[in-house]
């Protein structure tokens, strides 16, 4: 199941910066080990903000639930999923 993912990052002015760096940095970790897995195929920074749009390939609504909340900035973000499904125009589907 393939899901668009905006996810846009909100942290705390007053947040620590040593905890910031240190938060940002088990975000890029595990980011990577989902985009290594196949979880994570895209991401792309939306420009002038501190967000992305990602795609996920993952099997179920309850997964990309787990990933999601799994990531160290996910108590500071706003997050809205949308489900895709293939067009039926797409030469490659």
């Amino acid at each position: 199941m393939l899901f668009q993912v905006r996810m846009d990052v909100c942290l705390p002015h007053d947040l620590d910066p040593k905890t910031r760096s240190e938060i940002v940095a088990e975000e890029k970790q595990y980011a990577q080990e989902l985009q290594r897995a196949g979880k994570w195929p895209h991401i792309w920074r939306i420009v002038g903000e501190y967000a992305n749009i990602s795609v996920f390939d993952v099997e179920s609504n309850d997964e990309l639930h787990a990933l999601l909340s799994g990531l160290p900035l996910f108590p500071y973000m706003d997050i809205h999923v949308t489900p895709l499904a293939t067009h039926p125009s797409d030469i490659n589907a």
